[in-house]
């Protein structure tokens, strides 16, 4: 029999014991139905600016049940990450399986970055040639939207009002039963995007204050203010979690959900102090939850460094679809069943902008199982993502100035860095302290220097030019309003592969010959 999906805003029964129990059976009973889910349905659940904050990876005072079930029901990705923490860039990433600066894609849609290509071959094309009826539920926000050409789309919008939240389970309804060819449906929730409302059309059931709840650890400061940010975000991590619980529970009525792999992921971390717009774990960390009936045997947590690219290689496997060696992410269907498959040693991920001069900072970053090191294409200059950011939290900067000495180092490293930034993450999980110049670390610091130089120099990446990287940020830096900025003319495209942009047409005189 199929799980039951908890009422929004209320915990399941079952402890998490017995969830895992109850899972083992309905996946062992599905084990002979396999052979029906070969090419299986995908339903890829995308929600904004959550980190791992969610009850299955041990946050204490959020309360996920609907997510914490689908985590017993199948495979949670402990270390997951994205490639750039800014939406449109992360989202580029798993939709073509390219880094940033492969796509083109570097900053925001709303700003006017775009793709380096219209051709090129994307998620919904690749599917669509394999069979694939594909749907898009919620924004896309990636230019330009013709090379992303699903065959259903409703609710293109971003929707930070969180308007008739219930039509997203409504529209995935609609398209479950439209066909019985496969089919890979993405719904893109607005949780947990600033304005974090606390409460909309009663979800969550019993919103959490500020009193109810720590700030976040890589903060490295706490105050009330910050507590009940955290608080709001919280309720809207529990308010996706009632929604997904209706999307669930629509999939089951459809008849469709033993033969569907569902996939639920953050687009990147929070944004709140040292998260979104950084290199730092809090921003490129993300939760990352699979299950799919008879296929993957519940109750697993995975621990390899896995990222957002590796989702279109994985969806191209279960479709059927050769991997034809275009792609730099890799499957993880090797790690949807037990057992210890080779994997990567090194997790490449990046940073270019997120609008125009208020967070335009180049990055480029590496980690293995401990150690991560984060290049700064900019050293010694500051980063105006650090005072942007703090700014939203005045609370912040006034705590900051008596704060421990390693959390005041810290904010100083990010506020103007070096070249480079080496952290202990089993010591130091929080980036607090840099070891980049310690002698001791030297030997840690030029082996991923190393590591991170080959992986740039593989994956083509133009800002191996420092020339490059000046004229990016200057073109970046000169378009200040975002009005101008959707309507300017991209440069990089072209002139990061050698090309120079064509002149702009001349401005018409009144009263003479265009």
């Amino acid at each position: 029999m199929p799980l039951a999906v908890p009422a929004p805003g209320r915990r399941g029964p079952l402890t998490t014991n017995a969830l895992l129990i109850v899972a083992l059976m309905c996946w062992l009973t599905g084990q002979g139905r396999a052979a029906a889910a070969e090419r299986p349905n995908i339903l890829l659940v995308v929600s904004e600016d959550n980190g791992p904050e969610l009850g299955c990876y041990g946050e204490p005072f959020v309360r996920t049940p609907v997510l914490d079930r689908l985590a017993a029901e199948g495979v949670r990705f402990d270390r997951a990450f994205v490639t750039q923490a800014g939406c449109s860039a992360s989202r580029a990433s798993f939709l073509t399986g390219l880094y940033p600066h492969q796509h083109g894609q570097v900053g925001l849609a709303t700003w006017g970055f775009r793709l380096y290509r219209d051709d090129i071959p994307t998620l919904p094309r690749r599917l669509a040639a394999a069979g694939y009826r594909t749907g898009l539920i919620g924004k896309l926000h990636v230019n330009p939207e013709e090379a992303f050409p699903f065959g259903f789309k409703r609710m293109s919008i971003s929707n930070f009002n969180r308007t008739d939240l219930t039509a997203y389970a409504r529209h995935a309804a609609e398209f479950f039963a439209a066909g019985d060819a496969p089919f890979f449906l993405s719904i893109n929730y607005p949780e947990a995007h600033d304005p974090r409302l606390r409460q909309v059309d009663g979800l969550p059931a019993a919103p959490l204050g500020a009193d109810d709840v720590r700030a976040l650890a890589g903060f490295g400061l706490d105050t009330a203010e910050l507590r009940g940010h955290v608080a709001d975000y919280y309720n809207c991590l529990m308010r996706l979690d009632a929604l997904v619980g209706d999307l669930l529970a629509a999939l089951e009525a459809s008849g469709k959900a033993r033969d569907t792999l569902v996939i639920s992921m953050g687009d990147h971390g929070a944004d709140m102090l040292r998260g979104k717009r950084t290199c730092y774990e809090g921003g490129l960390r993300i939760p990352l939850i699979a299950r799919w009936p008879g296929r993957i045997p519940p109750g697993q947590v995975r621990r390899e460094l896995v990222s957002s690219i590796d989702l279109l290689p994985t969806f191209l496997e279960v479709a059927g679809q050769p991997a034809d060696g275009t792609l730099p992410g890799r499957s993880l269907v090797a790690l949807f069943a037990p057992g210890t498959p080779a994997w990567r040693e090194h997790l490449f991920a990046e940073y270019h902008t997120q609008a125009t001069t208020r967070n335009v900072y180049p990055q480029r970053s590496v980690r293995d199982a401990r150690w991560k090191l984060i290049e700064n294409l900019l050293p010694g200059e500051v980063n105006p993502g650090h005072d942007y950011t703090l700014e939203q939290f005045p609370s912040a900067i006034e705590a900051l100035a008596t704060a421990p000495a390693a959390v005041q180092a810290g904010y100083r490293t990010m506020r103007c860095p070096p070249r480079y930034e080496l952290y202990d993450l089993a010591a130091d999980p929080h980036e607090f302290t840099n070891l980049a110049a310690d002698p001791a670390h030297a030997a840690v610091r030029d082996r991923l220097a190393a590591a991170l130089e080959a992986w740039r120099r593989e994956s083509a990446d133009p800002l191996l030019d420092p020339a490059l990287v000046r004229r990016f940020t200057e073109e970046v830096r000169g378009q200040p309003k975002k009005k101008e900025a959707a309507k300017h003319r991209w440069g990089y495209p072209d002139y990061f592969f050698g090309r120079e942009p064509p002149a702009a047409a001349p401005v018409p005189v009144k009263g003479k010959a265009a």
